[in-house]
């Protein structure tokens, strides 16, 4: 059953961006959920959404077995948002028609607003002109019967088309993207003035109805948290406790692979300031034997769930078992273990259990933060009373160190990343700039350099430095540091880590999906 009633469906077929607009939706407080196309009836079924947004593709409409909406999806009577690829399947299936290979438009571009509609109420008016951010190849060259056109540009003469009747709009333009700049506000017309949701799924609610939710699930039973010291984990825990009380039990498990004295702070916090029960597993011998010259990054992170799982099991036998296994999987993580259109996106998180655990656990999965985005996590933490400083803390991926040591992996080469990482985030905080970064890390890249450090020839590693911006860890742009600071950072590095020789600074961008580095 639904625990949102005033519920946003995203029908996903496959576009890359299609996490901004759940993300828009939210931003305007209503609260939504994306489903890849193919399960998307029964999603309807069992949502009952007030409205709907088709997302955009990088299939084509005219190919035979290309992603369609579900019937439901126009029987219904809720109001629909095509965008993209979703104005055309839009159109496709009620009549229209699309064709392909008709003035290709990507990138910015300019929309002429012909007509009025609620769509644009208090943001566009009819004889306006604005920006807005195309990704087409194939175009609507018809509409259907009822609709009108109310924005053109000069590669899609239905840029913007209205059936007010029906409450059916449609864009060919990707109004969740900054590139678009009035593009949250005409999101939030569709929602609060089409939709008619009122716009008030707050935080607060969430953290009543997921209390809520948890004590239906676990009943009396026994939970265990896998507990990393990160904000998701850590949030997860308080509310869990806060839902069952003392039935709740919470590990720790240092693998070796966790950042310079992290491990004995998140004991420290926990255990000073939260009436948790918080058991401490040294196994770091176990995962680093484990993964010792290991090179792949894939099996890294398979080897690194693996013995979590074994972990949790044995300690969960020591309790006298357990019930429920609670861990801080988030709505990014469940989002990019499932391969919506057959790509490569099922292997991003492949170190969370995502899916399930394993049938002989006899434990089932309790993740009271799978709907939401990061910074919606820290604002929950907020609301449990986690202190600010705990909340703003980089995030720090489970597999821990063994992903940002590419190529084999070894303890003296843990140990040097361990110091520079240290170092590096030591400068940051010392210069004021860890809360202006979303997430700063130290690589050991697989490459050692000859060079010449005093009067002696070296041959040691080479160590990268990133720092990127984000706002909801979906995207992220490379920090732009000023040389003085890369220069203090790097000298530091170079003259107190044994092992290294050579700093360099990654300045890459990502585009929706995992932020990491590997």
């Amino acid at each position: 059953m639904n625990t949102h009633p005033d519920t946003v469906l995203i029908v996903d077929f496959g576009s890359q961006v299609t996490q901004l607009i759940a993300r828009r939706v939210r931003e305007a407080g209503v609260y939504s959920e994306i489903v890849p196309f193919q399960s998307a009836g029964e999603a309807f079924a069992r949502l009952r959404p007030k409205a709907v947004i088709l997302s955009g593709s990088p299939a084509s409409t005219v190919d035979i077995g290309s992603p369609r909406a579900p019937d439901i999806v126009f029987s219904s009577g809720v109001p629909v948002l095509g965008i993209c690829y979703g104005e055309q399947t839009m159109c496709a299936q009620l009549g229209g028609r699309v064709e392909a290979g008709h003035h290709r438009e990507f990138g910015r571009a300019f929309l002429e607003v012909e007509g009025d509609c609620a769509l644009f109420d208090g943001v566009w008016a009819k004889g306006t002109r604005h920006q807005v951010w195309m990704s087409h190849g194939d175009r609507v060259t018809a509409i259907p019967p009822g609709f009108r056109i109310v924005g053109t540009s000069p590669g899609a003469p239905f840029a913007a088309i209205a059936d007010e009747a029906r409450k059916y709009y449609a864009v060919q333009f990707h109004p969740e993207v900054v590139h678009t700049p009035d593009g949250a506000k005409l999101i939030a017309n569709f929602v609060h003035r089409i939709a008619g949701i009122a716009g008030d799924w707050t935080m607060a609610a969430y953290r009543q109805q997921a209390v809520e939710a948890i004590r239906r699930q676990v009943g009396s039973g026994k939970v265990i948290c896998a507990l990393s010291g990160g904000v998701d984990s850590s949030v997860a825990a308080l509310l869990i406790h806060e839902a069952v009380g003392e039935q709740l039990t919470c590990i720790l498990v240092d693998h070796g692979l966790m950042r310079k004295d992290e491990a004995a702070g998140v004991v420290a916090m926990f255990r000073e300031h939260y009436n948790l029960p918080l058991i401490l597993v040294d196994a770091s011998d176990r995962f680093i034997s484990a993964l010792e010259g290991e090179a792949d990054p894939e099996t890294k992170r398979k080897t690194i769930g693996r013995l979590f799982i074994e972990v949790f099991e044995e300690e969960a036998r020591k309790l006298g078992g357990a019930d429920f296994l609670a861990q801080g999987t988030l709505y990014p993580d469940v989002i990019e273990s499932v391969s919506f259109t057959g790509g490569p996106s099922v292997t991003i998180k492949s170190h969370h259990n995502v899916g399930g655990l394993p049938e002989r656990m006899n434990m089932k999965l309790v993740e009271p933060l799978r709907e939401l985005f990061k910074d919606e996590v820290r604002v929950l933490g907020r609301e449990l009373g986690l202190p600010e400083h705990f909340i703003g803390r980089h995030p720090f991926p489970g597999p821990g160190l063994a992903i940002r040591c590419p190529g084999g992996v070894t303890r003296e080469k843990l140990a040097i990343l361990r110091e520079a990482d240290a170092i590096y985030l030591d400068e940051i905080r010392k210069a004021g700039l860890y809360d202006a970064i979303w997430q700063a890390f130290a690589v050991l890249l697989p490459v050692q350099t000859v060079g010449v450090m005093g009067d002696g020839r070296t041959y040691e590693y080479v160590c990268a430095l990133r720092a990127v911006t984000s706002v909801d860890g979906m995207t992220a742009d490379f920090f732009h540091y000023d040389m003085a600071f890369l220069g203090a950072a790097a000298t530091r590095i170079i003259n107190e880590v044994r092992g290294i020789n050579r700093v360099v600074y990654d300045v890459t961008s990502k585009p929706p999906g995992t932020i990491e580095w590997e």
